[in-house]
């Protein structure tokens, strides 16, 4: 009997020794994305997964739809301290250095989500594009790519030739160069300002999101044409955190973040294959005209792109990244030669 209370005793003294070492960890990250949108659904399976796989060890704040700064200010208010992570885009932060645009939006590249995911893990994408992001006291945890996004536009859109004078929403960045290219007059402006900018007349259209998450956000309610499969851009979403915060935390911590980052890429990815596709459909019930282009102007528009990649690469990052992207494309055969 006194062996099973020692026992007893010692069961509990261990259990009790666990609950005091037990390491937490709360952080706090912004996302651009609304939480009714099918990305702020996915950030939001995320946050539970990871609060799952770490047995309640890791608590997220999240903040949806730029609730606490701009999406643009995101990148900074993390690497700052005001929040912990962000959870927007590269794209966002060519400010800083035109590499980013390398690792938010290459433009005219890559097809698919899975190819652009090849580059990060398997093509020697995350030490290069971690460089860029340690120099800034930032750590790249991992992507999030939902595809192709489909352009919104209250005038018809069925070509190149549709691009002239069309004023609409760019996110900042090597876009706007491109579309200038081709006749367009981007307008910067925050991802927030969208809706209201459309409703009013100020643009004309905007480059948003997928079609599934402009769904999402009521922009069809107003501009009534689209294109769909998408061509012009595929944002590689972050996660990025405090690179200070991210040291500090537990090794297994930051394990169970990359892997539900990795969960995270190819759920997304397989998500808006079947979101964008229901999305289309239902849009067409709807009264909304989707144009799909054609090959020559596709390749109108790759042309344009590519030939801007260099243009924009202004920095010995850039460039640098810009040259393993075109080797990583040409072994995929989507540029001639790598070259």
């Amino acid at each position: 009997m006194m062996f099973k209370k020692l026992a007893a005793v010692a069961v509990g003294a261990a259990l009790m020794g666990t609950t005091a070492i037990a390491q937490q960890t709360t952080l706090r990250i912004q996302t651009h994305y609304a939480p009714e949108t099918p990305s702020g659904q996915l950030a939001q399976e995320f946050f539970d997964k990871v609060t799952a796989m770490s047995n309640g060890e890791i608590t997220i704040e999240p903040f949806f739809s730029a609730s606490v700064v701009g999406p643009t200010e995101t990148f900074d208010a993390a690497a700052s301290g005001i929040l912990d992570c962000d959870m927007t885009g590269g794209g966002y932060q060519t400010g800083k250095n035109p590499a980013f645009q390398f690792v938010g939006d290459i433009m005219g590249g890559y097809d698919t989500p899975y190819q652009q995911l090849s580059w990060l893990y398997y093509g020697g994408g995350l030490d290069a594009a971690q460089e860029l992001y340690n120099q800034y006291g930032m750590q790249l945890i991992g992507w999030w790519v939902y595809g192709q996004e489909s352009l919104v536009s209250t005038a018809p859109l069925a070509g190149i030739d549709d691009l002239q004078n069309w004023k609409f929403r760019s996110p900042p960045g090597m876009e706007t160069k491109i579309f200038e290219k081709l006749g367009a007059s981007p307008i910067v402006m925050d991802f927030t300002e969208i809706f209201t900018a459309l409703e009013t007349g100020i643009i004309d259209g905007a480059d948003a999101s997928g079609i599934a998450n402009n769904v999402g956000l009521g922009l069809y309610d107003i501009g009534k044409h689209t294109n769909y499969p998408g061509f012009h851009s595929m944002p590689s979403d972050h996660l990025a955190c405090n690179k200070e915060v991210w040291d500090g935390m537990p090794e297994h911590h930051r394990a169970i973040m990359e892997t539900a980052m990795e969960s995270l890429a190819l759920r997304t990815a397989l998500t808006f294959e079947k979101k964008n596709a229901e999305a289309a459909a239902q849009l067409r019930e709807d009264g909304v005209t989707i144009h799909e282009w054609s090959a020559e102007d596709l390749q109108t528009f790759r042309d344009a792109a590519q030939a801007t990649w260099p243009e924009f690469a202004t920095t010995p990052e850039a460039e640098a990244l810009v040259e393993a992207h075109l080797e990583y494309l040409g072994q995929l055969g989507l540029v001639s030669g790598g070259e």
